[in-house]
């Protein structure tokens, strides 16, 4: 007990509880789904035990990620609730840790906090935003990340950086879990985005689609792992301290050959082609093979997103393929 006690001290409890297992979420994604398909989705969720559902931040494109959080903090009981990922340019960072501990502290302390640098110069243009270059968006992240930490605290909190400010800030109202709500941070660059992960994140979420890191093969996964272990040796962090988490944009899953092909057929040529970089389509026994090879190359926590009216993919990806690869605990190569 003393010994596991102290492989875990500074890890966030979140992370902790599954460095021995393989836990999964799920996120909704393609054209804006009404209110009861999220909430059939988080019950169904829920039902099939899995530790997390997740909302995309693209406000013009699928709806406020938060307003979405909000109301799913009240209607849920168990599962894990996160952004993936929060933009840091569409809000204000100290109005984003308000609003971030007010949905923690609503949810009973079940909040993860993603955040991302943005990827969409449309809808920046529809904000009335410039986008900068992506140099300028990672340290508009690192800034932000001081701000939402600093005016979390006990005390007033000052920071001039040059994208994020705060004079003498402190949220009111304070969230619910402890010690902090778990920071995730999505992408998977290895000169700059991996060093703020292994500097200030709980969590890493990369995948192969090209806004999620462009990590289409094993190999790449095991590369970037291996980077993220560097900085974090950098930083005097244990690697575990670092929840691996991998994101499959969208999951596609059918008993057989032609019910894949129907579902294909459903889908608008136009979404199939924003999601060709990272989608995985197949029968469950072939999922259980591509997440095995993942783990072994160790991810320890999976995301999969799925189309908006698709719940059968939730249910089978509960249902035959997450029980099966129960037995690993993606640390095999990190």
């Amino acid at each position: 007990m003393q010994e596991a006690a102290e492989a875990t001290q500074g890890i966030h409890p979140w992370v902790a509880a599954g460095l021995q297992r393989v836990r999964a979420g799920v996120l909704i994604a393609g054209p804006q789904p009404d209110w009861e398909q999220y909430h059939e989705c988080a019950q169904l969720a829920e039902e099939l035990g899995l530790d997390s559902m997740w909302v995309a931040d693209h406000p013009l494109i699928l709806g406020d990620c938060w307003t979405k959080l909000a109301a799913l903090a009240v209607t849920t009981r168990r599962i894990r609730l996160g952004s993936l990922v929060s933009c840091v340019y569409y809000r204000n960072p100290v109005l984003l840790a308000q609003m971030a501990a007010d949905v923690d502290r609503w949810s009973g302390g079940r909040l993860v906090l993603g955040l991302g640098i943005g990827d969409q110069p449309g809808e920046f243009a529809q904000l009335g935003l410039p986008f900068p270059t992506t140099r300028e968006r990672q340290q508009a992240l690192e800034e932000t990340i001081q701000v939402v930490r600093g005016v979390s605290g006990t005390t007033p909190f000052t920071y001039k950086g040059t994208y994020a400010r705060a004079e003498q800030g402190r949220i009111p109202f304070a969230p619910a879990q402890q010690p902090y709500v778990p920071l995730l941070v999505g992408g998977g660059g290895e000169r700059v985005t991996l060093r703020q992960v292994a500097h200030y994140a709980d969590a890493a979420n990369f995948g192969p689609h090209v806004h999620s890191g462009s990590a289409s093969s094993v190999e790449d996964v095991v590369r970037k792992y291996n980077a993220l272990r560097v900085y974090c040796q950098t930083f005097g962090r244990p690697v575990d301290a670092v929840l691996r988490t991998h994101l499959t944009l969208p999951l596609v899953l059918g008993e057989t050959k032609s019910a894949i092909a129907d579902k294909q057929e459903a889908v608008s040529p136009g979404f199939r082609e924003a999601v060709r970089s990272g989608i995985f389509e197949g029968t469950p026994s072939e999922a259980v093979t591509h997440y095995e090879a993942l783990i072994r190359a160790g991810v320890q926590y999976l995301i999969v997103a799925i189309w908006y009216d698709d719940l059968e993919t939730l249910r089978l990806f509960g249902l035959h393929v997450l029980p099966a690869l129960a037995g690993s605990a993606g640390r095999e190569q990190v």
